[in-house]
């Protein structure tokens, strides 16, 4: 799990394979294509997750010729970063909804504007403002606990130089004007396909004018509309992390009247062998029993796996309770 505190170390466990960088990057407005000069502008991106947490996390080093972000509007430097982790698809910004011919696009900002996708104007860097803009009607979603950022620089406006961050999101599958108890965040789920993309903004000169649109989707639509983000695989942990053999295990409450429970493993490591204690004087071999109590009590349940280099144990106390 990376630390965001400025300390980029953390991210050294990527391997540069998982980089994206300004070669897979396309001049989106003004038709450049990808012949992009690394000597105006360049980017380096790597993203993580961490299973079981649902947060996306971000590295992003950023050299640019001319940085701008004196401003303490939107025109500045900014990463342009859009999420829709459940692949809902379609527009998510009130500018290009199509009920504006009959609703008011004031009235429209309240009524699901980046609710189910979002879109974050992260600033490169904040200088006397917030990290990021949160281009919806759900601004608390950049603030902490549901997002956090972190810089490294030296920067100075109108030079060039480079940037180093490093942030982490809570991406929603709705998220709501009325804050978190009326949201969904999404569930990430190791193996699945997330869409997302990102882009630069890039002003390049001190009239404030934007030199540059670079996309990672090749359009400039992402920024609006999740058919047009890129497609990401939320991917295992890598081997070399991995712990050899290690217990782990679930519960699910199946009838509480009768008091069975279904139990499942969720090991790491090639098991060969199963053992369930589940603290009433019964065993059991299977991999993912299901087990009924006879009486009421606060249960002591331990799994112990085996394989042929070793074995772990996972016990959970009283976290099995029976009437």
């Amino acid at each position: 799990m990376p630390r965001i505190d400025g300390d980029f170390s953390d991210w050294n466990l990527v391997p540069d394979t998982y980089a994206i960088g300004l070669n897979q990057m396309k001049e989106a407005i003004n038709g450049i294509g990808f012949n992009l000069d690394a000597t105006d502008l360049n980017i380096t991106v790597k993203v993580g997750w961490v299973k079981d947490l649902n947060r996306l996390y971000f590295y992003v080093e950023v050299f640019d010729d001319f940085w701008e972000f004196e401003q303490l509007n939107i025109k500045q430097d900014i990463f342009e970063l859009v999420v829709d982790a459940d692949v809902s698809g379609g527009n998510f910004i009130k500018k290009w909804n199509a009920n504006k011919m009959r609703i008011p696009i004031e009235e429209l900002h309240f009524r699901g504007h980046g609710s189910h996708a979002q879109n974050y104007h992260v600033f490169m860097p904040a200088i006397n403002k917030d990290w990021a803009m949160v281009w919806g009607n759900t601004p608390w979603i950049k603030d902490f606990p549901y997002a956090n950022a972190s810089y490294k620089h030296d920067l100075k406006q109108g030079e060039s130089g480079t940037l180093k961050m490093e942030f982490w999101i809570t991406p929603f599958d709705h998220a709501s004007i009325a804050g978190i108890n009326r949201s969904a965040v999404s569930d990430l789920k190791e193996n699945e396909i997330i869409a997302m993309s990102w882009s630069v903004i890039d002003y390049d000169n001190d009239n404030k004018v934007r030199k540059d649109f670079i996309s990672l989707s090749h359009d400039t639509d992402m920024i609006h509309d999740g058919d047009f983000m890129n497609y990401f695989r939320l991917m295992p942990l890598i081997a070399e992390l991995k712990p050899e053999l290690q217990a782990n295990w679930s519960f699910v409450e199946v009838d509480r009247d009768r008091r069975v429970f279904a139990f499942k493993d969720e090991s790491l490591g090639n098991t060969e062998k199963w053992t369930w204690d589940f603290g009433d004087g019964t065993t059991s071999k299977e991999q993912n029993p299901v087990h009924r109590y006879s009486t009421s009590g606060h249960w002591t349940v331990v799994l112990t796996i085996e394989n042929k280099d070793g074995k772990s144990v996972r016990s959970k106390v009283w976290d099995v309770v029976t009437k």
